[in-house]
């Protein structure tokens, strides 16, 4: 099967793609062929060496997100069924074996591409909101409401009945508004941008990094309700909180049905497989245009 691997950490062009011998199921596993695999930040991360906690051995393959069809049965599921789930530095390539307890049934509403897109997004999204404890009372400050995490957990957040404002560069903030939530722009003058809006808000989720938690404290949000999946050492300068929302294949599957109905939407950006170099310079530039998706 191809598979994208990469031998050396390094930047983007140290990813290629090899041949590599077919996964085979073991009990309580099914096989996938993969139609689409999702490509974030956690897998630049990996590339670039800065996630020591990951086992990575050279020729290491790469993906968490994946898209697919069953290709050898398992418990509960037939040949040809269209399912979807997280993986483990192994979903870009034509294969992949995963626990049948962790796959999804994808909704045939719902494309591959967008499905794929949709995997980390929907876990994280939906369990950050959950850690701090979102509600329809609340006025939830998004920083990086534009990226995959932002977008899903704004329309989470709508949904349950509160109030958000999402930041953005300015170039995203049409795209904010049709997701429900007030935009303003990122940088230095975003304290006074919120202020001027009226409205207090009264817990944050951090998506970006940098000094969005120093400026959500300035606010006058509550630490315990300031929470970053991205940056665990500005967290700790200001006494927010780490968000470490673990994956949830009911959480995924309820997202995904939202999807299904029209209820949640999330931008997507292809590639081919044999340009995932390119995928992963347009994740790492943070300005991909939409969510970075593989077609295989």
């Amino acid at each position: 099967m191809r598979a994208a691997v990469f031998d050396q950490f390094g930047p983007p062009s140290v990813l290629r793609i090899a041949e590599r011998p077919d996964p085979v199921p073991g009990p309580g596993q099914v096989r996938v062929r993969v139609r689409a695999a999702g490509v974030q930040p956690f897998d630049v991360a990996v590339r670039l060496g800065q996630m020591p906690w990951a086992k990575v051995e050279f020729p290491q393959t790469i993906g968490q997100e994946y898209a697919g069809e069953i290709d050898q049965a398992g418990e509960g599921f037939a040949a040809g069924d269209a399912v979807l789930g997280s993986t483990m530095l192994n979903g870009a390539a034509d294969y992949v074996v995963v626990p049948a307890a962790d796959v999804v049934r994808k909704p045939a509403d719902l494309d591959f591409a967008t499905a794929a897109a949709l995997v980390a997004a929907s876990q994280t999204a939906y369990g950050s909101l959950l850690e701090l404890g979102v509600g329809a009372d609340d006025v939830l400050l998004v920083h990086g409401a534009s990226g995959s995490v932002g977008t899903i957990a704004t329309q989470l957040a709508r949904l349950a009945g509160a109030t958000v404002i999402g930041t953005a560069s300015p170039a995203n903030h049409d795209r904010l508004r049709e997701i429900g939530a007030i935009p303003v722009s990122y940088g230095p003058g975003l304290v006074g941008a919120v202020r001027a809006l009226g409205r207090q808000p009264t817990v944050a989720l951090d998506t970006a990094g940098g000094e969005a938690l120093a400026q959500s404290a300035e606010l006058g949000i509550p630490l315990d309700r300031i929470g970053t999946i991205a940056d665990d050492k500005a967290a700790a300068e200001v006494g927010a909180r780490v968000v470490r929302a673990g994956r949830d294949p009911k959480r995924l599957a309820e997202v995904i049905g939202l999807a299904a109905r029209g209820q949640i939407r999330i931008g997507v950006r292809t590639f081919a497989l044999a340009d995932i170099a390119e995928a992963h310079a347009a994740v790492e530039s943070r300005h991909s245009g939409g969510k970075v998706v593989l077609l295989l």
